[in-house]
């Protein structure tokens, strides 16, 4: 499988794992980092509907794992985008 689906593959995982984790629970929407949140994954979603198809995968990842570790504070499952992407160079 190509690096580029590799990646893609990686942060929808983290978008799903935020899309759950955010529906689940109330108390994140009176959150600050609830905000930041939203505002990453707006970003990373608006580079992705360019209409010409050119878009930065490593812009998308930076905004989906900034979002990513709000919600979990967690880096070890953003490790594999660091990897993949270093690889990718």
């Amino acid at each position: 499988m190509p690096a580029k689906q590799i990646r893609l593959r990686r942060i929808q995982s983290l978008a799903h794992d935020i899309m759950v984790e955010m529906n689940s629970k109330e108390d994140h929407k009176k959150n600050e980092s609830y905000r930041t949140v939203i505002d990453n994954l707006s970003r990373a979603i608006g580079e992705l509907s360019d209409p010409s198809g050119d878009y930065s995968l490593d812009y998308v990842e930076e905004k989906v794992g900034t979002a990513h570790y709000k919600i979990f504070k967690n880096m070890k499952k953003l490790t594999p985008l660091r990897k993949t992407k270093e690889s990718a160079r």
